[in-house]
């Protein structure tokens, strides 16, 4: 991930009186850009806020951040980062101004969305907007368009109705729309038990290959990590979004993971020994991170870590995959159903999964064969400079 400044944005209106688009250049400016969705949602429990320790290191890595301020009042009234990737823009064939983290107050929506333009333009070589992206469309960002009466949860997007008017009456179209979905947690199939068991034997394509399901370890965290990222960066490659991530970038997205983790939610299966499918959930702590308004310092992850059993009534599906020339053979099938009976087994009740495009059904007739049910509609944003 390569980002930094793109312009200065510009100026706009909002109330009559001129604001600037000002970046954030001190701990000032920062504490009001983390603050600032304290105050959009004081009265929403349905948004759960960035962590803001991930919003921290973005800044001191340099991720340009922006506060839009009423000229006359100097209350901030939207925030914004402006940052670029080479990488994506290789991936869609054109160059594109990202900006991500955005929030705004329904006047300033137009405002903030012309400096944006300004800046896109000022950079001389952008030929798109594209967002709302923190950093990509692949960590984490993105708008609901629908489910509005359901909560938000980790990992995914949460904003009111009028963010989905203000980006397209400003004329930015939809991209790579989405679900994310919610199932009931029931038993599994039978043929879970066969899974669970060790060794399958013979494979649906009838080869005669040995499949194993592995489970995650903590004390092995770091090893499969590695192990994931191989897995992730094949299997999401033919995705239209998706640019591949390093070592460096999983570490900093699973930051924590092992106070969060429950090994039995963290599947992989090999074929003859090769890792090849792979599911990754997490307890859904959606709760806490509302109340500690997204700050885990240390003192509130120990919090979490003291009471971690109290979050493992729910959990959020973040990633799975298959490598492609295995795609089709029934494997995510098999995981699937080892997942639910661990669920199961585990008191969980409720299973969230982050978007999956609508253009991807497969994987979505998992869901649906769960007995679950779209939660919210999911997209993001693009216009033409």
């Amino acid at each position: 991930m390569t980002s930094g400044p793109a312009g200065t944005g510009g100026a706009a209106t909002t109330g009559g009186a001129l604001s600037e688009l000002e970046r954030v250049v001190d701990r000032r400016g920062l504490r009001e850009f983390l603050a600032f969705t304290d105050r959009v949602y004081a009265d929403e429990p349905r948004f759960v806020p960035p962590v803001r320790q991930q919003v921290r290191r973005w800044w001191r890595e340099g991720v340009p951040m922006y506060l839009l301020r009423d000229g006359v009042t100097g209350e901030v009234v939207a925030r914004t980062t402006l940052h670029t990737d080479a990488a994506f823009d290789a991936k869609l064939g054109r160059r594109c101004q990202l900006f991500g983290l955005t929030e705004f107050t329904e006047p300033a929506a137009e405002p903030l969305f012309d400096a944006i333009t300004a800046a896109g333009r000022a950079a001389g070589d952008r030929e798109a907007l594209f967002g709302p992206v923190a950093l990509l469309p692949d960590q984490a960002g993105g708008i609901i368009t629908s489910g509005y009466a359901d909560r938000g949860f980790i990992d995914s997007a949460y904003n009111p109705p009028r963010y989905v008017t203000a980006y397209e009456s400003y004329g930015f179209r939809r991209r790579f729309e989405s679900d994310t979905w919610i199932c009931p947690v029931t038993p599994a199939p039978a043929e879970a038990e066969r899974v669970a068991a060790g060794p399958i034997g013979v494979e649906p394509a009838g080869d005669g290959a040995e499949l194993r399901v592995h489970r995650g370890d903590l004390r092995r965290l770091d090893e499969q990590l590695h192990l994931l990222r191989e897995l992730l960066n094949a299997s999401f490659a033919q995705l239209g979004y998706y640019t591949e991530i390093s070592m460096e970038e999983l570490r900093q997205q699973t930051d924590g993971l092992a106070y969060l983790l429950d090994e039995s939610l963290l599947l992989y299966l090999t074929r003859d020994g090769r890792p090849v499918a792979f599911v990754l959930c997490v307890p859904d702590i959606s709760e806490f991170v509302v109340r500690v308004r997204g700050n885990l310092n240390p003192v509130n992850q120990l919090r979490l870590l003291a009471t971690r059993r109290r979050y493992r009534r729910e959990a959020v599906l973040i990633v799975k995959g298959v490598l492609p020339e295995y795609q089709g053979c029934g494997y995510q099938r098999l995981l699937s159903a080892e997942l639910r009976r661990n669920l199961h087994t585990g008191g969980y009740t409720t299973l969230r999964s982050t978007y999956v495009g609508r253009d991807n059904p497969a994987s979505a007739a998992q869901f649906r064969g769960m007995g679950g049910r779209p939660l919210h509609g999911y997209t993001f944003y693009e216009k033409a400079l």
